[in-house]
């Protein structure tokens, strides 16, 4: 299974840029062992309204991708739940994971209807590029739970 994370906007370079990439970095030394083939970041342009973000989101989605929303009004699930979940899809035969992290206001309708499984690192809202660093640490966490490894200690 490919893991994907959608963003909108550019991250520059600084310290959540590095935060992000080191533990991307991380997770694709574990993923193929794994079964997750390809971790990528695609970044899209912001810019236009929720409306032409929205388009841009839509035009990325890969056909057959287990697509979640990160949202403060998303589910909150543990570590280990985000683990399991994505286990379940890739034995599954789920082809592809995709992560959306959405501009600064939000997402459109379209995306919220075409993507309703939402997430939430808790109820606050979260800089989109703490959100981002957030989201590689946790696919990484949940990388080294699926392998066994010390780095989760729950």
């Amino acid at each position: 299974m490919k893991l994907t994370l959608i963003a909108v906007g550019r991250m520059k370079s600084g310290p959540e840029r590095d935060l992000a990439d080191d533990y991307l970095a991380r997770l694709r030394r574990h993923a193929p062992q794994l079964g997750f083939r390809e971790v990528t970041e695609i970044e899209l342009p912001e810019g236009g309204g929720l409306e032409a973000e929205g388009e841009r989101i839509l035009a990325k989605l890969p056909a057959g991708a287990m697509t979640v929303r990160l949202d403060e009004h998303g589910e909150q699930v543990t570590s280990t739940r985000l683990a399991e979940r994505l286990a379940k899809w890739r034995d599954s035969g789920t082809p592809e994971t995709v992560f959306l992290i959405g501009g600064a206001e939000g997402y459109a309708e379209a995306i919220r209807q075409a993507v309703p499984q939402s997430l939430a690192f808790g109820p606050q809202t979260w800089p989109h590029r703490l959100v981002r660093a957030m989201l590689a640490e946790q696919l990484y966490r949940a990388a080294t739970i699926l392998a066994g490894t010390p780095y989760h200690k729950a």
